[in-house]
């Protein structure tokens, strides 16, 4: 790699229709500089803003059914 490291690179997965995965430990920097952690093997990361554990995807995203009563 051009920087010398010397450790594999993280697999990014996009997807069309929900959150970006990546292969973890991940660190993401938040827009207002702070920083949050997770040590999953794979972490969804959430790219519609719905999460409520924003940054991480919670499926807000997907489409929801009214429940029909009887």
């Amino acid at each position: 790699m051009p920087n010398g490291r010397t450790e594999q690179p993280r697999r990014v997965t996009l997807t069309s229709d929900g959150p970006i995965l990546v292969d973890g430990p991940v660190e993401v920097v938040l827009d207002d500089g702070s920083t949050v952690c997770s040590d999953r093997f794979t972490v969804a990361l959430c790219v519609c803003r719905r999460s409520r554990a924003y940054p991480w995807c919670d499926t807000s995203h997907r489409a929801r059914e009214k429940r029909r009563t009887a």
